[in-house]
């Protein structure tokens, strides 16, 4: 059968690997490959560093930024709908006799209900990035963590530190690059974006990364220069510090340069996780999915012998439906004792173009051992997930790749957003917490259609008991005709369930950013706590991209395990045609749910 499971297992020494297991499967197993960071120092404190405004006077003399398209997508071109097949796991109300918070705030007849915001505060803008570069940029994926007494939120192309009590920000709104300022590897200095920053409460540390562009022509094609993976680790707790850089290259064992795009971490208890999507020459017609382990214990101490273990899934031996357009590995956020084989999901629609047999849930197991010489890593597709049905297949705009499917009020069909329910991959987080020796638990989310022609979020809880997994629940939340799009989830320490995500509409809603959530022992399914809204858009986005940010996040706070801190984006004016520009600005705002304290 073309999707029984596998698993290769893999002894690596310092200076090569050795075969030590290999189960049988029906394809070749991935060769497991080592590596070491090709850079390693340590950065000036952030508070310390001056901010680039040499970049936009640099821009301006080779003819301005414009609006630059951060990381282009492998496109597919037009993926035909075939119609609404529908959904099984819709819910079309706001909960038990809830009225809509959209409309009245967080106002309910129900004895709980989800609660406005406790605090709110800008975030980056797309001005930002004008300052430093003299040009804006989209999309801009939207990410924050939270820390002890901090936030870091990064987006194309910019990073911020806030005081989490009062959302003050500290210091100025740097470039991505500006952490890597002088670095051995020029690559991680010159801002690329996808960026992602992660907070590792094990560890009291932070993490901030980007990928590398250097290696692409405007054009899409590849000229020779490497790829890498940038990661900076603080030296404390503090995010206002210094930080220990690194550079990972991206070489496969052919010694192809592929590009790592859609890079996505996760907090593991010896190991930082990462995946990436990654193609290679020619013009990016190779194909295949990174799965990173990397060594967390020499990447926090600074060490230049950090290691990394690394399975390239490749398309031409996997089918394509067991990897899609994306994994996503598990962040750690909560329980004690250790974690075991770390979760690595995807998902499959078989109204797909992929030929997927089903729809469902692949989950897949990064097992490593660090060893003083040696490392022990294995990966494994652990489970298929069979899940209610679902259309991942958006009907947008002809002749736009997919792209142009949210409507905006008074917008032309040609400039509308793209849902991202086309990509068959679940959208960040995948927030993973320990119940109790036995039983772990992780929740993710994904954009589908929920209703002809409405966006809504499909979310996920999975659970792993004995090392055996199960879909615990499932819903599609799509109470009215507003589309909802591009979520993040996570749970808090009750084990009650927060969702934030995009709103629009063809009518009278401009994008803006709403939440909703669900208490755990309400019924299966259902967020049943109504909905709140973090922010009202006031303007709509008129770019010929169509592109909406790829990935948004939701953070629980570490200190109290209830708070959920929410990263996202909108629009307070418009864009202006012919000029095509994207004023997109980004929000942070935070909130509890009912008996959590």
């Amino acid at each position: 059968m073309r999707n029984r499971p596998f698993a290769v297992a893999a002894a690596l020494t310092l200076f090569g690997l050795t075969s030590i297991a290999s189960a049988k499967q029906p394809f070749k197993a991935p060769t497991p490959k080592f590596t070491k960071a090709v850079a390693v120092d340590l950065s000036k404190p952030v508070r310390d560093l001056a901010p680039l405004s040499r970049l936009a006077a640099r821009t301006a003399a080779n003819g301005g930024l414009g609006l630059k398209e951060v990381r282009p997508e492998r496109e597919l071109g037009d993926v035909d709908d075939h119609g609404f097949s529908g959904d099984g796991a819709l819910q079309r109300s706001l909960g038990p006799n809830l009225k809509s918070a959209a409309a009245a705030g967080s106002v309910g007849i129900a004895s709980a209900t989800v609660s406005g915001p406790l605090l709110t505060f800008e975030g980056i803008s797309n001005q930002d990035n004008f300052n430093i570069y003299g040009g804006r940029v989209n999309p801009p994926d939207p990410v924050g963590a939270v820390g002890k007494n901090h936030i870091v939120e990064m987006a194309n192309l910019a990073f911020a530190i806030y005081d989490k009590s009062t959302g003050t920000r500290i210091g100025p709104v740097h470039a991505i690059g500006d952490l890597w300022a002088n670095f051995a590897v020029p690559s991680c200095d010159d801002t690329s974006g996808d960026p992602v920053v992660l907070y590792d409460r094990r560890s009291d540390r932070w993490l901030l990364s980007q990928f590398t562009t250097d290696g692409l022509n405007a054009d899409g094609s590849y000229n020779g220069l490497p790829f890498y993976n940038c990661i900076a680790v603080s030296q404390t707790g503090d995010p206002t510090g210094s930080y220990y850089r690194y550079a990972f290259i991206t070489t496969e064992p052919d010694s192809t340069l592929y590009f790592p795009d859609y890079p996505k971490y996760g907090v593991w208890d010896d190991s930082y996780l990462l995946t990436s999507r990654d193609f290679g020459p020619p013009e990016g017609t190779k194909y295949g999915i990174s799965v990173y382990a990397l060594e967390k214990d020499k990447l926090l101490a600074g060490d230049p012998n950090a290691r990394s273990v690394k399975f390239f899934l490749d398309s031409d031996i996997v089918p394509l439906y067991l990897i899609g357009d994306g994994l996503l590995p598990a962040d750690y956020d909560g329980g004690n004792g250790s974690l075991g084989p770390a979760p690595i999901v995807g998902t499959m629609d078989d109204g797909f173009v992929y030929g997927a047999p089903s729809d469902g849930l692949n989950i897949w197991e990064l097992s490593v051992k660090w060893k003083k010489g040696a490392v022990d890593a294995s990966i494994r597709l652990a489970s298929q997930l069979a899940v209610a049905s679902f259309d991942s297949v958006f009907p947008c705009t002809p002749g736009t790749g997919n792209r142009s499917c949210i409507p905006q009020p008074g917008v032309e069909n040609i400039r509308w957003l793209d849902s991202l329910s086309r990509r068959q991959r679940p959208t960040f987080r995948l927030a993973f917490r320990k119940i109790d020796n036995d039983t772990q638990t992780m929740v993710t989310n994904q954009s589908v259609e929920a209703s002809p022609g409405v966006s809504g979020v499909r979310w996920y809880e999975i659970r792993r008991k004995e090392g055996v997994y199960s879909l615990y629940q499932q819903g599609t939340f799509n109470p009215d005709s507003v589309n909802r799009w591009m979520g993040s989830i996570a749970m808090d320490k009750k084990g009650n369930i927060g969702l934030g995500y995009s709103v629009s509409d063809g009518v009278s809603v401009k994008p803006g950013i709403r939440y909703t959530g669900r208490l755990a022992g309400d019924p299966l399914g259902q967020m049943t706590l109504g909905e709140a809204t973090l922010i009202d858009g006031t303007g709509v986005q008129k770019t010929v991209n169509n592109r909406w940010g790829d990935y948004t996040s939701l953070n629980i706070d570490p200190v109290d395990g209830c708070k959920f801190w929410y990263t996202d984006e909108y629009y307070q004016i418009d864009g202006i045609i012919g000029v095509n520009t994207a004023p997109w600005q980004t929000r942070i705002g935070s909130f509890k749910l009912p008996g959590c304290n």
